[in-house]
């Protein structure tokens, strides 16, 4: 069977404790900082957990914006709010327990219409909310590098 994978490359680095540095393959050298949040970390940058809500909410945004516009309905201020719940699980580990995004297009009152075929499509095109919704694979191999 043919594969149309599209792979891309992120490269992390231990900075200090908890800090991280993210390196992507494109574009090139862009780089963002993770933390995790005291007391564990130093709060100094978001968390992976808060990045992935960020994740979440750009995705729609985006997919939603890219709707309007071949929809040819003009989009004025766009905001997104989204609220992540974090819950321990049975285990006693915190988890992702939910992910709600309030997205907060302005669009004139004649695209209204208009506007309900986006509002019934967008969400299936987000790659990452719908990859978070069905579960993601996610393969782990370590290879320790033993320094003496």
């Amino acid at each position: 069977m043919p594969t149309d994978d599209k792979v891309f490359i992120t490269k992390l680095s231990r900075i200090s404790n908890y800090q991280f540095k993210a390196n992507f393959d494109s574009p090139k050298d862009f780089e963002v900082l993770f933390d995790e949040p005291e007391p564990v970390g130093e709060g100094s940058a978001p968390s992976a957990s808060r990045f992935l809500a960020a994740a979440v909410g750009n995705c729609l945004s985006a997919s939603l914006s890219f709707c309007f516009e071949k929809a040819k309905i003009d989009l004025g201020d766009f905001n997104t709010v989204v609220e992540t719940v974090m819950r321990k699980n049975e285990k006693g580990k915190w988890r992702i327990a939910s992910i709600k995004v309030k997205l907060k297009p302005q669009i004139g009152q004649s695209d209204i219409a208009k506007s309900k075929r986006c509002l019934d499509l967008f969400e299936d095109f987000c790659i990452v909310t719908q990859s978070v919704r069905n579960g993601i694979n996610v393969d782990v191999d370590i290879d320790l590098d033993k320094s003496e």
